[in-house]
C-alpha cells in the first residue's frame, strides 16, 4: 500500500491510496481458498473444485466482499499511519479498481485540530454550600404538616361546614333513571374543595352523619358517558360521617408517618432536602462557569463538517424562514459548542476518562425512580435504541470530565445563606433572560442588515440600468448624406 497526502484546505486532507493488483490477487486467493471448503459443484469433490471454476462462478462476488474488506482495513490502517483523526465519516473516491487491476482511491477525510488543554489550568470556581437555618426547616415542616389532610369524628348532630369531610353512598337518576356509572359507595369529599362535580359539595354543607340529601347538578364534560354531559342530574345521597379538621401534631408519630426515625431525624432529612435544592441549582451554574471559561479558550481552527451537522442539531423544528434568520448566531452557537465539545474531550483522553456499563446501568436506575411503574417502557427504549445509549453515555462522560477540571481547579469554597443562594440564583435567572434578548436583538440587527444590502445592491443595478438607458437615448442618430444630383 502507497499513501500520498494532499492538504486542500485548513483541516481538509486528500489522502491518495495505491494498492498494487498483485496484493489483490493475494487476497482474492486467501478468499477462493476459503469458500472451495464449503462448495459444492457437481462433478467434483468437495474442497476439490479448481480455482478457475470457482473464478467464473463466483468471481465478480468474491471480488466485491474483498475490495470492501480491504477498502475498510487500509483507510483504517492509513489514517492511523500518518496519526489523521477523522472528524466524522470520510469519503472514499474509487479512481481506479476491476479484476486483474490495480486499485486506486482517495479518501477525503477533515481532521480533528490540535487541542491544548493547559489553559483548563487555571480555570477558577466557587463552591457553595448552603447553611440551613433550623427556622427554615420547621417552617417546612410545618408546611407539610398543614397539607396533610388529618380529620376526626364530629359530635352527635354536627352540621357540615366548608373544609369538613363528608363520607356518603350516592345514587344518582337523569329523569328518573338510573345511568351507567350512577352509584357510589363511601365516597369522601372535603367540602369547598369543588373536586367531585361542580356545585355538587356545596349543597351538602349543612348536613349530619345519617341525613339523606338529594343534590342536583349537571353532568360535566368530562363525564364518562359522553351521552350525558351536559344532563341534568339528581344525586340521592346517605350520609354515612361527618368529620372535622383535626390540627396535625408534629411529634415522632408524626415523623415516623412521614418514613423518619423520629424528629431529629425527620429534621436532619428535611435540613439535607432543602440544602440539596439548592445545592444542585447552585451546581449548574458552576458547570455553566466552567464551560463559559472553556469558550474563552482559543482554537483556530474547527472542522466545518461538525459545524454544519450541529446547526443542523440546533435548528431542528425550526422553520425554514427562522433559520435563515438566526443563521448567524446559530453558527456563533455551534462552534462555541464544537469548540468546547473538542477541549472538553481533549480533557478527558489526556486523563483517561471512561465510562463503564455499570455507570450507565446505574443512570437507568435512576431513571426507573424517577418513572415508577414505566421501568419496561424505559428498558425497552434503551434496548431498541442504541443512539440513546450512546447518548447518555455521552452525557455521563462529560459530566465525569466536568467534575475532573473542578477537582483540578482554583476552587473558592463559600458557605452561603439561603437568602444569598436564592440571590445568586435569582442573578443567573436575570442574566439567563438578557443574554437571549441580546441574541434576539442580534439575529433581528443581522436580518435588518441583510434587508439593507439587499435593497443598496437593487437600487445600484436599478442605478446603472437607469444610467445606460439614459446614454442611449442621448446619442446622436447618424444621418445619410444625400448627394445631389
Amino acid at each position: 500500500m502507497k499513501v500520498t497526502i494532499e492538504n486542500k484546505k485548513g483541516l481538509e486532507k486528500d489522502l491518495k491510496v495505491f494498492i498494487d493488483k498483485k496484493t489483490i490477487s493475494g487476497f482474492m486467493d486467501e478468499k477462493y481458498e476459503e469458500i472451495r471448503k464449503d462448495v459444492v459443484i457437481k462433478g467434483f469433490r468437495p474442497g476439490k473444485v479448481p480455482t478457475e471454476i470457482l473464478k467464473r462462478q463466483f468471481g465478480k462476488a468474491v471480488y466485491g466482499e474483498v475490495i470492501d474488506k480491504l477498502l475498510k482495513d487500509t483507510t483504517t490502517k492509513a489514517l492511523e499511519e500518518n496519526k489523521i483523526k477523522p472528524a466524522g465519516q470520510p469519503k472514499i473516491d474509487l479512481k481506479s479498481f476491476g479484476e486483474g487491476k490495480d486499485l486506486e482511491y482517495i479518501i477525503s477525510v477533515t481532521e480533528l485540530p490540535v487541542v491544548s488543554t493547559k489553559g483548563l489550568n487555571s480555570i477558577k470556581v466557587n463552591e457553595y454550600s448552603v447553611k440551613i437555618d433550623p427556622k427554615e426547616t420547621d417552617k417546612r415542616i410545618n408546611e407539610i404538616a398543614k397539607s396533610q389532610n388529618n380529620f376526626k369524628d364530629a359530635e352527635e348532630n354536627y352540621s357540615a361546614k366548608l373544609n369538613d369531610l363528608v363520607i356518603f353512598d350516592y345514587k344518582g337518576t337523569i329523569d328518573g333513571k338510573e345511568f351507567k356509572g350512577n352509584e357510589g359507595k363511601n365516597t369522601q369529599l372535603v367540602l369547598g374543595k369543588d373536586l367531585f362535580i361542580k356545585g355538587f359539595d356545596k349543597q351538602l354543607e349543612g348536613v349530619k352523619s345519617g341525613d339523606s340529601k338529594n343534590v342536583e347538578v349537571k353532568l360535566p364534560e368530562n363525564f364518562p358517558e359522553k351521552n350525558l354531559v351536559n344532563k341534568n342530574a339528581v344525586f340521592e345521597c346517605k350520609v354515612t360521617a361527618v368529620r372535622i379538621p383535626e390540627e396535625v401534631k408534629i411529634n415522632d408519630d408524626f415523623a415516623k408517618n412521614m418514613g423518619a426515625k423520629d424528629l431529629v431525624n425527620l429534621k436532619e432529612l428535611i435540613s439535607k432536602q432543602i440544602n440539596d435544592e439548592y445545592k444542585n441549582s447552585l451546581a449548574m451554574i458552576t458547570k455553566k462557569n466552567i464551560l463559559e471559561q472553556i469558550e474563552r479558550e482559543k482554537l483556530e481552527q474547527l472542522p466545518g463538517n461538525l459545524v454544519e451537522q450541529e446547526i443542523k442539531i440546533l435548528s431542528q423544528g425550526m422553520k425554514p424562514e427562522e433559520v435563515k434568520k438566526r443563521q448567524k448566531s446559530l453558527e456563533d452557537q455551534a462552534k462555541k459548542r464544537i469548540k468546547t465539545g473538542l477541549i472538553l474531550n481533549a480533557f478527558g483522553e489526556e486523563n483517561k476518562i471512561n465510562v463503564s456499563q455499570e455507570e450507565i446501568n446505574v443512570e437507568i436506575q435512576k431513571q426507573f425512580r424517577m418513572m415508577p411503574g414505566q421501568e419496561k417502557i424505559v428498558k425497552d427504549y434503551y434496548e431498541q435504541n442504541p443512539a440513546a445509549i450512546d447518548s447518555l453515555r455521552g452525557q455521563i462522560y462529560e459530566e465525569k470530565i466536568i467534575e475532573e477540571i473542578k477537582n483540578k481547579a482554583k476552587t473558592t469554597k463559600k458557605e452561603i445563606t439561603k437568602e444569598e443562594a436564592e440571590k445568586i440564583l435569582k442573578e443567573e435567572n436575570e442574566n439567563n433572560i438578557k443574554e437571549q434578548a441580546r441574541l434576539a436583538k442580534k439575529d433581528e440587527g443581522e436580518e435588518n442588515k441583510k434587508k439593507k444590502d439587499t435593497k443598496k445592491k437593487e437600487l445600484k443595478m436599478k442605478s446603472k440600468e437607469t444610467k445606460k438607458t439614459k446614454t442611449f437615448a442621448s446619442k446622436p442618430k447618424k444621418t445619410k448624406k444625400v448627394s445631389k444630383k
